[in-house]
């Protein structure tokens, strides 16, 4: 089959939704592959086979008779086909969403799934208490709970792979997304309680900072913190870990591999908890400002509104 990048138009688009078996799970899939550019990457995240997803993407492009992606060993592209078919199907999808929210709003009871995205900390720390009282407003609705860094939270709400993200509020805040404050969370700089040459060297007086190893993020709010924290203190910090995720970091520490600065109540609820100690009261960190975010343009939909309301009323 001989493919062309720019015979496809809006009716063989059209057309192709119309008469082939392009569900809304496949459009989800073209659409996530075409953002994020990676088979295995789209595969793992919408949980479905390689070969499932290349089976997708082959069929789509044999009903419409051109190539969207241009593939190698080493990277994936959109052809400028597919650039079309990415904004008529962002649209399509768009437009099922909005037929949804009419048809729920008619219904006595709301129903339907939130994607719901955060920690493995808050997921038993903050969110039981808005969930407990989300079951009582909404018993019909299901909650699809997704953990990860929360360095990743505002990405995953961007990217359409969460509805609703717990988040801490960034620097720079998305203006076309809205944020719910719900918590205050203090930071700490915590080392091991074992002997080891961390220990050494924090109990030396004055403490030799350019020497002490450090755990920290690649990237995201505590990264922030740390970098303000540490300027007027050590001209290059000496980093052994990068990790992604706080729980993983508490308990790097607590094997004696460095210090850490993590949200306090990650320290508290973590197993090793017993195995790290404080260095700081936790008044040298500007506390975190933890909250709910989400399109701005969605907060009209029924359920995420029942949603983002009973959080408030919990504040």
């Amino acid at each position: 089959m001989i493919y062309s990048q720019y015979s496809i138009s809006l009716y063989a688009m059209q057309t192709f939704i119309a008469e082939t078996p392009m569900d809304i799970r496949n459009a989800q899939l073209f659409l996530h592959l075409a953002s994020s550019l990676n088979f295995a990457r789209t595969s793992e995240q919408m949980y479905v086979s390689p070969s499932t997803l290349s089976r997708v993407i082959q069929r789509m492009e044999e009903e419409l008779n051109v190539e969207l992606f241009q593939r190698d060993n080493r990277s994936v592209r959109l052809t400028l086909a597919g650039q079309k078919v990415q904004t008529f199907v962002k649209s399509y999808l768009e437009q099922w969403h909005q037929l949804q929210i009419a048809l729920s709003e008619t219904s006595a009871s709301l129903s339907g799934e939130i994607r719901l995205f955060c920690t493995v900390t808050a997921s038993f720390s903050h969110l039981p208490a808005i969930l407990d009282k989300f079951r009582l407003v909404c018993p019909l609705a299901e909650i699809k709970l997704i953990t990860g860094d929360a360095s990743a939270a505002l990405e995953k709400v961007k990217q359409d792979e969460a509805d609703i993200a717990l988040a801490v509020y960034p620097e720079h805040f998305p203006l076309n997304m809205a944020f719910r404050s719900i918590a205050k969370v203090p930071l700490q700089l915590i080392a091991p309680v074992i002997p080891c040459k961390t220990n050494d060297l924090l109990n030396q007086s004055p403490i030799p900072w350019e020497q002490v190893p450090f755990i920290l993020p690649e990237h995201g709010p505590v990264r922030s913190r740390f970098e303000l924290w540490r300027k007027p203190r050590i001209a290059e910090p000496k980093v052994v870990a990068k990790v992604e995720g706080h729980e993983a970091m508490v308990s790097m520490v607590a094997l004696g591999t460095g210090v850490a600065l993590v949200p306090a109540i990650v320290a508290q609820q973590s197993p090793a908890r017993d195995r790290v100690r404080y260095l700081t009261q936790g008044d040298e960190f500007a506390p975190f400002d933890l909250g709910l975010c989400t399109l701005s343009k969605r907060l009209h939909e029924p359920l995420l509104r029942a949603f983002w309301q009973v959080a408030s009323e919990l504040i």
